[in-house]
């Protein structure tokens, strides 16, 4: 892919009565964003508009209604609804729920059709979404039925990179869960992801414990002993450096991590309070594992500083910037893998 091409980067604008539309126009105020993407926001010009007025953000949208008009150059908004929407700033609303639905899903089927490259979504309500029709704890899950592939939630930053072996899952639930069948398909998804979307050929893999101290030799739980450290083992015998389990209360603050290029958590908590202490702002959600990609920031709705203009864009900013990269790595990586004899680029 030349360096120049612009990566179409498709947006859902996440629930309306959140931060999601602020931090997507806070981002996209700089012009210069341009020259690295062309933005698609999936919602309407009215909407946008709103936002655009409340916020004196300044920006000039080109609405169109069929994707095969995208502009580069422009903030592009594919409008999706016609009514006209009132929106109540930090306010928790089913049918603001079912909004974002709306956009996620319209993204996501132009995702499917090759309409833009990438995905990033901001964020939604996972109470409030919730219907028939979608039934799922959040993204992720949605979007692995929908893209096809074994998902993983992977929180990335520019030093620090966090698998989860179970993510939005109760804590009673988390041991019965780990089977030695989810640890290898886990540490397959972020090898594999590592060597495409990552450009790292020979990835060092550490995996944390399920137990505090490891469970202490089956003083504090047996599941590290009895199923975690002989499946590390088995995957290690194959070539892949993978390493653990470790106590998780010490390698974060030991800086332990600084030595591998990801880290699997056994649970959410687990991987992401150290992730979101160390790099908050900077985050970036990516869902590993899929066909397409798709990034998000790291931050919630954050009802409580939504419509006051103080939200902070730089974790939505990064997610657009981490996209782009991780699609031209795997477009680069798919085309060597097609053509091995085709020199291969050195990586910045």
């Amino acid at each position: 892919m030349k360096k120049d091409t612009k990566i179409k980067v498709g947006i859902s604008v996440g629930d309306l009565n959140g931060i999601g539309a602020e931090v997507i126009l806070k981002t996209f105020e700089d012009s210069r964003m341009l020259d690295f993407c062309t933005p698609v926001i999936f919602a309407s010009t009215k909407v946008m508009s709103f936002y655009n007025k409340h916020f004196k953000t300044n920006i000039k949208f080109q609405g169109i209604s069929d994707l095969n008009k995208v502009l580069d150059g422009k903030i592009n908004v594919y409008n999706i609804w016609k009514d006209s929407i009132s929106i109540e700033f930090g306010k928790e609303d089913e049918e603001k729920g079912k909004l974002a639905i709306e956009s996620l899903q319209k993204a996501t089927t132009a995702l499917k059709n090759n309409k833009i490259d990438v995905l990033v979504t901001a964020p939604i309500n996972k109470h409030n979404v919730q219907s028939k029709t979608f039934n799922f704890p959040g993204h992720t899950d949605y979007l692995a039925k929908e893209l096809g592939g074994k998902s993983l939630m992977f929180m990335i930053s520019e030093n620090l990179r966090v698998g989860l072996l179970t993510d939005h899952l109760p804590v009673k639930d988390v041991a019965s869960h780990i089977t030695p069948k989810l640890i290898q398909d886990k540490v397959q998804i972020v090898y594999e992801t590592l060597k495409k979307d990552f450009k790292i050929n020979k990835p060092k893999i550490a995996v944390l414990a399920i137990n505090p101290h490891a469970g202490d030799n089956g003083v504090i739980g047996k599941e590290d002993d009895d199923v975690l450290m002989p499946t590390l083992q088995k995957i290690k015998a194959s070539g892949k450096l993978v390493f653990g389990p470790y106590s998780a209360d010490s390698f974060f603050g030991s800086n332990n991590y600084q030595n591998f290029d990801a880290i699997l958590a056994s649970y959410h908590d687990q991987g992401l309070i150290p992730f979101k202490t160390i790099t908050f702002g900077k985050g970036v959600n990516f869902t590993a594992g899929l066909s397409k990609v798709r990034t998000s920031p790291d931050h919630g709705t954050a009802y409580e500083i939504a419509g006051k203009g103080i939200a902070d864009e730089s974790s939505f900013k990064e997610a657009v910037f981490a996209a782009i990269q991780i699609y031209r790595n795997r477009t680069e990586y798919l085309e060597l893998s097609a053509n091995p004899l085709k020199p291969q680029q050195k990586s910045n």
